[in-house]
């Protein structure tokens, strides 16, 4: 199928997919939407930048505007669920886009922000409604909001999902929507227990798989650097002195580190924002909106933005620490090479990361090309075969270990050998002590998904669990007295000021 116009689509989103210049469907939305708009349940499979998106919103909103009725107070027709906070509004921005010329209402409820607005608008009533979990479960104890209405329930990015602990929030969910409904499943891997909970979901359903042999975005150029951790720093600001890089997004493992790479950026003179679990609602839209606009070219992040942001124009990923989970990895590149755009990905390793290097190349069957013409090569890292390639505890390394890792990242003062290696800066001065983790990482607020609730911790399902205490507008756990301003750690030491 080779544009929209072939598809059964009214005239007014037909309308809005020109305005936005999208002239031809993805093969998700080519599979997925005839089928939706017959009523079918759907089992989808996709990785992250296939359009899944615009696959159930452009069905939900023509079935919305064909059958319209008043949509009572508190009771929506459709209910969206996403596991972060950003992937919630990366969708309702997705509804009001695509729905900008008919008339259907929408809202986005999650946590880390103040109930009442979220509140209001449920009084108000509305078509949609786009949620996370845990801020919804909260929403419906209260007797705000009821699914007695639900005509279309979507559960996104399921296996996200059941990697950060929702899997009981969402069975409680379901047992409240009415048996007669469509429903629609998806999720970017078919585990066993991703299968298991589709059974109870979904009821002879279109099966759409997209690509699941071939989980990278072909057109992303992708380069590994060994080097040393302690050496990280200036290899980074070194690669960012390249003008070609435009708008650039580094992942990290860990929140503190993330915090310590963005403040030796803007030290450096690379003007950076960072967003993870700890950082305010307000703060993360806030970087989001600097770094979507131009005004910051550097977004440092944690995982909770490997599958919740979608900004346009993104030029380099750069994997400042590798993830734990190779198919982190493939979320993670994907957000460059979009809408068909060409992408570049640079992951640094060092030599306790082999491991993770050998599972990503594994994953993606074939051998990441490696660069060596650079000052900050190590032959150590490259060779690391045995216990040298033994991955680090989850809270750091070296002297220190993960109690290194924990108290740079908790106090503010300097690592004992932190997770970056070379020097640690901590998230807030004088904040709590954030318990640690049978793991060895820190508990405390998950990627981004729900303040209100427990979530994981950045590391996912490898982080341990904690619950969080009070619901809407508490401030993140571990996150000391100013959980949304600047990190105030020490300035760091490993980084340089870029050359001008």
């Amino acid at each position: 199928m080779k544009s929209f116009t072939e598809l059964p689509l009214i005239e007014p989103i037909q309308k809005a997919l020109k305005e936005k210049g999208y002239t031809s469907p993805t093969p998700i939305q080519a599979q997925s939407i005839p089928a939706l708009l017959e009523g079918r349940d759907l089992l989808g499979c996709a990785q992250t930048g296939t359009g899944k998106t615009a696959a159930f919103t452009l069905p939900i909103l023509q079935k919305l505007w064909l059958t319209r009725k008043p949509v009572p107070s508190r009771d929506p027709r459709v209910l969206i669920l996403a596991p972060t906070r950003e992937l919630a509004a990366q969708i309702g921005d997705s509804i009001r886009v695509y729905g900008a010329h008919i008339h259907v209402t929408s809202t986005v409820i999650f946590g880390g922000v103040g109930q009442m607005p979220q509140v209001s608008a449920l009084r108000r009533g509305a078509d949609i409604v786009v949620a996370t979990p845990g801020r919804l479960l909260d929403l419906m104890n209260q007797g705000h909001l009821k699914l007695s209405g639900v005509e279309v329930f979507v559960l996104d990015e399921a296996d996200r999902m059941l990697d950060m602990g929702f899997i009981n929030d969402i069975r409680k969910i379901i047992s409240k929507l009415p048996s007669k409904r469509q429903s629609l499943f998806f999720s970017a891997t078919l585990e066993p227990k991703v299968v298991e909970l589709a059974k109870t979901l979904v009821r002879d359903p279109v099966h759409v798989t997209i690509n699941p042999e071939t989980p990278t975005v072909d057109k992303i150029e992708q380069h590994a650097y060994f080097v040393d951790r302690e050496r990280k720093d200036q290899l980074l600001v070194e690669l960012l002195g390249n003008p070609l890089m435009k708008r650039v997004i580094i992942f990290t493992q860990m929140k503190h580190v993330a915090n310590k790479v963005c403040m030796g950026l803007n030290h450096a003179g690379i003007r950076s924002e960072a967003i993870h679990g700890n950082k305010s609602q307000q703060a993360r839209v806030a970087a989001l909106e600097m770094f979507k606009r131009g005004k910051v070219r550097v977004l440092v992040a944690t995982d909770i933005a490997a599958r919740g942001i979608d900004v346009e124009g993104i030029t380099h990923v750069i994997n400042y620490e590798l993830p734990l989970d190779p198919e982190t990895y493939v979320h993670r590149i994907g957000r460059t090479a979009r809408a068909g755009t060409e992408g570049h990905a640079i992951s640094f390793c060092s030599a306790s990361e082999r491991t993770y290097l050998s599972s990503i190349e594994r994953l993606i069957r074939k051998d990441i090309p490696v660069i060596t013409d650079h000052a900050h090569h190590s032959e150590h890292a490259m060779k690391a075969r045995g216990a040298d390639a033994r991955p680090l505890p989850r809270g750091g390394a070296g002297r220190g270990g993960s109690r290194g890792g924990s108290r740079g990242g908790s106090r503010g003062g300097s690592s004992r050998g932190g997770s970056s290696g070379g020097f640690g800066g901590g998230a807030s001065r004088g904040g709590p002590r954030r318990p640690r983790t049978s793991s060895g990482g820190f508990g405390g607020r998950g990627p981004g998904a729900d303040s209100s609730r427990g979530e994981r911790s950045e590391g996912g399902a490898r982080g341990g669990f904690q619950r969080d205490g009070p619901s809407s507008g508490s401030r993140p756990a571990g996150s000391g007295s100013r959980p949304s301003g600047p990190s105030r750690g020490p300035r760091p030491g490993g980084f340089k000021p870029a050359r001008r």
